[in-house]
């Protein structure tokens, strides 16, 4: 769907006016394309603190990236090691290098702020029962160090609402540096053009490097539910791309465009309602027979049934339910039964923000969405026991077919309610999943990464 104010305000006369009215102007941001570079400029490294990780300009470097910006030049990205902060004094650090620099950040630029979990617990962390934890890890934890780290949560958010023309800031919390490359390779490309001031955290996983980081997915087959159209069917076109065999799986009702989805990207049609009895032994079945396995399982499937709670019938309130959050962990617990997930298997959910905010008229969604968040935080444990990841990817406001139902004026005022002042795509939900897909995410799980813009509301 077309966001016909941004086209409007980015045109040469509407620029003018915007600027005069003090209107919002959303940037266009760099998305990526096949052959593009990690980024189109320089970036500045620096560091405030001793760090504690590999020297990042190699690794960088090898990626492609110019590390060695002259003084005047426009920059595509800034890179902060703050893995060593362990002192308020340390802090005094991050201003320091990033105050006159980000004067000279480029459109759709790349702010990424390195550090580490605090020691004393985090809610980027699991409990063994798989909840959040909350107070202090068994060997405890300096209350400075853990004060310091959590604050460049408070910085990256904050940053990341400053920033304007398209740019983004996250936080990279590498406690394991395994799959810092994978990481930063998502964050600096074209890949994470939706993703803004967030945190995601780097703990111990196989995360090795692929052979060719265009097609990371070569020789995996993955397996994209609800891929007929819109989100899903953008998951199942980036995972293709990236090298998978995927199989698009959506109602038998949907058999015209999932026919479709599969012969656009050379994938495998798999007519299967989610909620039936059988959903999880025809789906397996099928994988083993027809594939040989699996390796990567995208939840996609999903319904609306919204109504404020007091309208809301008993069976509106069971259909999103079951097909959101009842059939997912059907299937997920039937895969830990099943022999057809090898090592390294990636499972990727869709939440929502609703499910971290609540939306009016959507507590049976928010419901729903709220549980997948804690399926995957529940899972976690046991899937790294197997050398598996979990994760979720959390979309705020994606122009979709959905979005056509909404008033114009309720439309267009929830597009501007985020950092970005937009709209994501499809694809930038995609590309979410395809990074947690990939073999360099292994560190990466019982995560729910949030694709919204930096949405101003539970963001």
């Amino acid at each position: 769907m077309t966001d016909r104010y941004a086209e409007l305000v980015n045109s040469t006369v509407g620029r003018q006016i915007a600027g005069r009215l003090g209107l919002p102007r959303p940037a266009v941001l760099r998305r990526y394309k096949p052959g593009d570079p990690l980024l189109p400029g320089p970036a500045l490294l620096g560091a405030a603190g001793p760090s504690t990780l590999p020297p990042l300009a190699p690794l960088l470097e090898a990626a492609g990236v110019d590390t060695r910006p002259g003084p005047d030049d426009r920059l595509a990205a800034l890179i902060l090691d703050a893995s060593g902060v362990a002192g308020v004094d340390d802090l005094g650090g991050i201003r320091d290098f990033l105050a006159e620099p980000l004067r000279r950040l480029g459109p759709s630029g790349r702010v990424v702020v390195i550090g580490l979990s605090p020691e004393g617990g985090d809610v980027i962390g699991l409990s063994p029962e798989g909840g959040d934890v909350i107070g202090l890890s068994p060997e405890g934890g300096d209350v400075v160090v853990d004060s310091v780290r959590q604050a460049l949560d408070g910085v990256t958010r904050s940053l990341a609402k400053e920033l304007r023309r398209g740019a983004t800031a996250n936080l990279v919390l590498a406690d394991d540096p395994a799959s810092l490359e994978s990481a930063l390779r998502f964050l600096l490309s074209g890949r994470s053009a939706y993703v803004d001031g967030q945190p995601i955290r780097l703990g111990p996983g196989s995360a090795p490097d692929p052979d060719d980081w265009l097609r990371p997915l070569a020789g995996r087959t993955a397996v994209v539910t609800g891929a007929a159209r819109g989100i899903g069917a953008a998951i199942a076109e980036v995972l293709a791309r990236d090298g998978a065999h995927v199989v698009v799986a959506d109602l038998p009702s949907a058999g015209e465009g999932l026919a479709e989805v599969a012969n656009r990207i050379g994938g495998t049609a798999l007519p299967l309602d989610v909620t039936a009895p059988d959903a999880a032994a025809r789906l397996f079945t099928h994988l083993r027979e027809r594939h040989g396995g699996v390796d990567v399982l995208v939840h996609n499937a999903g319904i609306t049934r919204d109504r404020l709670l007091v309208n809301l019938k008993p069976d509106q309130w069971a259909a999103v339910l079951e097909v959101n959050l009842a059939a997912q962990l059907r299937i997920t617990e039937a895969l830990l039964a099943a022999d057809v997930m090898g090592e390294g298997g990636r499972v990727v959910t869709l939440s929502s923000t609703t499910g971290f905010a609540g939306n009016r008229g959507q507590t049976n969604y928010a419901a729903s969405k709220a549980g997948i968040i804690g399926m995957v935080r529940a899972f976690a444990p046991t899937f790294a026991a197997r050398g598996w990841t979990i994760n979720g990817v959390a979309p705020g406001l994606i122009d979709t077919d959905m979005i056509h139902s909404m008033p114009l004026a309720t439309r267009e005022v929830a597009r501007r309610l985020n950092s970005l002042q937009q709209a994501g795509l499809p694809i930038d939900v995609a590309e979410a999943i395809a990074w947690l897909a990939s073999p360099g995410a292994g560190g990466v799980t019982g995560q729910v990464l949030r694709v919204c813009g930096q949405n101003l509301v539970g963001a």
